[in-house]
């Protein structure tokens, strides 16, 4: 599910293409991730009082369940979609980025909501080798060649 808190209208089926293509590669086909797609104002307030960073920043995730652990081994027993939580966008870091970076923004938007979904699935990137298996794992969603020079 989409929802917009942005002023303007930015691209949201390349997004949406690239989680689902990540949630069916992990077996989680079923599962459901909230994505919210907002200002740096918002996201600011966001990060301060869930990370107390204060700053702004590209993505936060917001996970249903307390350990990564649960994440993988939890089903849904009621037939329903799991939801695994809400992954928050600001788009105004977004089109930085992807000024800075030479991609389309709705490229910039699905590096993001993949991101954030693989936090959701219990990825991590405080560790070299847990941002580089992220890393790997988004340029096989989005399709990236594997070349270490490339920047996505």
């Amino acid at each position: 599910m989409i929802c917009r808190n942005y002023p303007k209208r930015v691209p949201t089926l390349p997004l949406r293409r690239a989680v689902r293509q990540l949630l069916q590669s992990e077996g989680r086909s079923r599962a459901e991730v909230s994505i919210l797609l907002t200002n740096d104002t918002e996201v600011h307030q966001l990060n301060l009082l869930y990370r107390g960073k204060d700053s702004p920043t590209d993505v936060l995730s917001f996970g249903q369940y307390t350990a990564p652990s649960d994440r993988v081994s939890l089903l849904s027993t009621d037939g329903l979609p799991l939801l695994l939580g809400d992954v928050v966008i600001s788009v105004d870091t977004a089109i930085r980025q992807a000024q800075q970076h030479s991609l389309a923004l709705a490229d910039e938007l699905a590096l993001l909501a993949v991101h954030g979904t693989l936090h959701l699935l219990g990825y991590e990137d405080e560790t070299e080798q847990g941002a580089a298996i992220m890393r790997l794992k988004e340029r096989e969603i989005l399709g990236v060649s594997l070349d270490p020079v490339e920047k996505l």
